[in-house]
Protein backbone atom coordinates (compact mmCIF):
# COMPACT_ATOMS: atom_id res chain seq x y z
CA UNK A 1 0.00 0.00 0.00
CA UNK A 2 2.89 2.15 0.15
CA UNK A 3 3.00 5.05 -1.80
CA UNK A 4 6.56 6.26 -1.36
CA UNK A 5 9.83 4.08 -1.91
CA UNK A 6 11.69 5.38 1.26
CA UNK A 7 12.31 3.42 4.07
CA UNK A 8 11.31 3.99 7.43
CA UNK A 9 12.75 1.68 10.15
CA UNK A 10 12.54 4.01 13.58
CA UNK A 11 9.41 6.53 14.38
CA UNK A 12 9.17 9.32 17.13
CA UNK A 13 7.13 7.50 19.28
CA UNK A 14 5.14 10.01 21.98
CA UNK A 15 3.55 7.32 24.27
CA UNK A 16 2.75 3.44 23.74
CA UNK A 17 0.26 1.25 25.78
CA UNK A 18 -2.13 -1.85 26.11
CA UNK A 19 -5.97 -0.70 27.09
CA UNK A 20 -8.99 -1.24 25.42
CA UNK A 21 -9.97 0.06 22.08
CA UNK A 22 -12.69 2.49 23.37
CA UNK A 23 -13.94 3.80 19.83
CA UNK A 24 -15.50 2.58 16.58
CA UNK A 25 -15.76 -1.16 15.32
CA UNK A 26 -13.18 -2.80 18.12
CA UNK A 27 -14.65 -0.98 21.04
CA UNK A 28 -14.19 -2.68 24.19
CA UNK A 29 -11.42 -5.28 23.19
CA UNK A 30 -7.67 -5.28 24.27
CA UNK A 31 -5.74 -3.69 22.00
CA UNK A 32 -1.77 -2.23 22.49
CA UNK A 33 -1.87 1.66 21.10
CA UNK A 34 1.24 3.06 19.54
CA UNK A 35 1.14 6.75 19.51
CA UNK A 36 2.98 8.48 16.61
CA UNK A 37 4.57 12.12 17.01
CA UNK A 38 3.89 14.15 14.77
CA UNK A 39 0.54 15.76 13.06
CA UNK A 40 -0.11 18.92 10.12
CA UNK A 41 -3.72 18.47 10.46
CA UNK A 42 -4.25 20.84 13.77
CA UNK A 43 -7.97 19.88 14.81
CA UNK A 44 -8.81 22.83 17.31
CA UNK A 45 -10.83 19.98 19.65
CA UNK A 46 -7.84 17.58 19.64
CA UNK A 47 -6.98 15.87 23.03
CA UNK A 48 -3.68 15.21 22.42
CA UNK A 49 -2.05 17.87 20.91
CA UNK A 50 1.03 17.02 22.29
CA UNK A 51 1.63 14.65 19.31
CA UNK A 52 1.31 17.41 17.48
CA UNK A 53 5.30 18.15 16.96
CA UNK A 54 7.31 14.97 15.81
CA UNK A 55 10.72 16.14 17.42
CA UNK A 56 9.01 16.27 21.10
CA UNK A 57 9.10 12.73 21.04
CA UNK A 58 11.62 9.87 21.38
CA UNK A 59 12.66 7.44 18.38
CA UNK A 60 12.47 3.84 18.51
CA UNK A 61 13.27 1.46 16.47
CA UNK A 62 10.08 -0.78 14.75
CA UNK A 63 12.66 -3.72 16.26
CA UNK A 64 11.74 -1.59 20.05
CA UNK A 65 7.76 -0.88 19.11
CA UNK A 66 7.09 -4.24 18.59
CA UNK A 67 9.01 -6.19 20.97
CA UNK A 68 7.39 -3.57 23.69
CA UNK A 69 3.86 -4.55 22.21
CA UNK A 70 4.50 -8.35 22.53
CA UNK A 71 5.33 -8.06 26.09
CA UNK A 72 1.34 -8.32 26.50
CA UNK A 73 -1.00 -10.55 26.02
CA UNK A 74 -3.48 -8.75 22.99
CA UNK A 75 -2.76 -9.04 19.48
CA UNK A 76 -4.21 -6.53 17.80
CA UNK A 77 -2.41 -3.29 17.26
CA UNK A 78 -3.34 0.00 16.68
CA UNK A 79 -1.48 2.83 15.61
CA UNK A 80 -2.23 6.48 15.50
CA UNK A 81 -1.09 9.69 16.29
CA UNK A 82 -0.75 12.67 15.78
CA UNK A 83 -1.38 12.07 11.99
CA UNK A 84 0.37 8.10 11.99
CA UNK A 85 0.61 8.36 7.85
CA UNK A 86 3.25 11.27 7.63
CA UNK A 87 5.11 8.34 8.30
CA UNK A 88 6.18 4.98 5.98
CA UNK A 89 4.77 2.29 7.79
CA UNK A 90 5.58 -0.41 5.66
CA UNK A 91 8.28 -1.93 7.89
CA UNK A 92 6.46 -1.00 10.89
CA UNK A 93 3.14 -2.79 10.08
CA UNK A 94 5.35 -6.15 8.60
CA UNK A 95 7.27 -6.56 11.90
CA UNK A 96 3.90 -6.33 13.43
CA UNK A 97 2.25 -9.55 10.88
CA UNK A 98 5.05 -11.11 11.94
CA UNK A 99 4.95 -11.30 15.46
CA UNK A 100 1.44 -11.78 15.58
CA UNK A 101 -0.30 -8.78 15.13
CA UNK A 102 -4.10 -7.31 13.97
CA UNK A 103 -2.43 -3.85 12.51
CA UNK A 104 -5.53 -1.65 12.95
CA UNK A 105 -4.56 2.47 12.42
CA UNK A 106 -6.57 5.26 13.06
CA UNK A 107 -6.04 8.19 10.80
CA UNK A 108 -7.29 11.30 9.29
CA UNK A 109 -6.26 10.29 5.57
CA UNK A 110 -4.91 13.37 4.75
CA UNK A 111 -1.46 12.14 3.90
CA UNK A 112 -0.25 9.15 1.54
CA UNK A 113 -1.29 5.47 2.40
CA UNK A 114 1.26 3.38 3.73
CA UNK A 115 1.85 -0.01 5.66
CA UNK A 116 0.07 -3.44 5.15
CA UNK A 117 -3.50 -2.74 7.63
CA UNK A 118 -6.36 -5.32 8.77
CA UNK A 119 -8.07 -2.42 9.50
CA UNK A 120 -8.41 1.07 8.68
CA UNK A 121 -10.28 3.78 10.65
CA UNK A 122 -10.96 6.85 8.71
CA UNK A 123 -11.69 9.79 10.73
CA UNK A 124 -12.02 13.11 7.91
CA UNK A 125 -11.08 16.08 9.20
CA UNK A 126 -12.21 20.00 7.66
CA UNK A 127 -8.83 21.19 8.70
CA UNK A 128 -7.37 18.88 5.89
CA UNK A 129 -9.32 16.68 3.29
CA UNK A 130 -8.75 12.87 3.50
CA UNK A 131 -7.01 12.05 0.10
CA UNK A 132 -8.86 10.03 -2.58
CA UNK A 133 -6.51 7.58 -2.39
CA UNK A 134 -7.71 5.94 1.07
CA UNK A 135 -11.67 6.80 0.22
CA UNK A 136 -12.26 3.04 -0.78
CA UNK A 137 -9.98 1.01 1.34
CA UNK A 138 -11.56 2.14 4.46
CA UNK A 139 -12.73 -0.40 6.71
CA UNK A 140 -14.63 2.29 9.17
CA UNK A 141 -15.04 6.17 8.76
CA UNK A 142 -15.35 7.79 12.09
CA UNK A 143 -16.75 11.09 12.17
CA UNK A 144 -16.54 13.28 14.98
CA UNK A 145 -19.64 15.65 15.68
CA UNK A 146 -18.32 19.26 16.92
CA UNK A 147 -21.82 21.01 15.44
CA UNK A 148 -24.40 20.23 13.44
CA UNK A 149 -23.05 21.21 10.14
CA UNK A 150 -20.76 18.02 10.71
CA UNK A 151 -23.54 16.03 10.15
CA UNK A 152 -23.37 17.01 6.21
CA UNK A 153 -20.10 16.56 6.19
CA UNK A 154 -20.15 12.92 7.63
CA UNK A 155 -22.91 12.35 4.66
CA UNK A 156 -20.55 13.89 1.95
CA UNK A 157 -17.62 10.91 3.21
CA UNK A 158 -20.55 8.44 4.02
CA UNK A 159 -21.10 8.58 0.16
CA UNK A 160 -17.12 8.20 -1.20
CA UNK A 161 -16.26 5.17 0.94
CA UNK A 162 -17.38 1.64 -0.01
CA UNK A 163 -20.83 -0.08 0.63
CA UNK A 164 -18.91 -2.34 3.36
CA UNK A 165 -17.52 0.32 5.02
CA UNK A 166 -18.70 0.52 8.78
CA UNK A 167 -20.67 4.11 9.24
CA UNK A 168 -20.10 6.01 13.08
CA UNK A 169 -21.03 9.35 14.17
CA UNK A 170 -18.95 9.95 17.22
CA UNK A 171 -19.52 13.30 19.77
CA UNK A 172 -16.47 15.47 20.29
CA UNK A 173 -15.75 14.92 24.24
CA UNK A 174 -16.05 18.33 25.25
CA UNK A 175 -19.58 18.36 23.32
CA UNK A 176 -20.77 15.22 24.45
CA UNK A 177 -23.55 16.40 26.49
CA UNK A 178 -24.92 18.33 24.13
CA UNK A 179 -24.14 16.51 21.02
CA UNK A 180 -24.90 12.79 21.97
CA UNK A 181 -28.75 13.31 21.67
CA UNK A 182 -28.73 14.89 18.74
CA UNK A 183 -26.53 11.73 17.22
CA UNK A 184 -28.97 9.59 18.51
CA UNK A 185 -31.85 11.32 17.03
CA UNK A 186 -29.91 11.35 13.37
CA UNK A 187 -28.76 7.76 13.56
CA UNK A 188 -32.60 6.69 14.65
CA UNK A 189 -33.70 8.69 11.28
CA UNK A 190 -30.64 7.02 9.08
CA UNK A 191 -29.95 4.01 10.25
CA UNK A 192 -26.98 3.22 7.87
CA UNK A 193 -25.13 4.94 11.28
CA UNK A 194 -24.07 3.46 14.40
CA UNK A 195 -22.67 5.76 17.64
CA UNK A 196 -19.25 6.06 18.90
CA UNK A 197 -18.61 6.33 22.14
CA UNK A 198 -15.18 7.28 23.72
CA UNK A 199 -15.68 4.38 26.30
CA UNK A 200 -12.36 4.48 27.40
CA UNK A 201 -13.12 7.61 28.96
CA UNK A 202 -15.80 7.12 30.66
CA UNK A 203 -13.89 3.68 32.71
CA UNK A 204 -10.69 5.96 33.27
CA UNK A 205 -8.44 4.06 31.18
CA UNK A 206 -5.95 5.62 28.71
Amino acid sequence: MSTTTEIQTSFPVMEAFYTLQGEGFHQGKAAYFIRLGGCDVGCVWCDVKDSWDGGKHPIQTFDKIVADAAAFPGRLAVVTGGEPLMHNLDELTAALHDAGFQTNIETSGSSPLSGSWDWICLSPKKFKAPLPEILPVASELKVVIFNKSDFEWAEKYAALVSPECKLYLQPEWDKAAKNTPLIIDYIKENPKWELSLQIHKYINVP
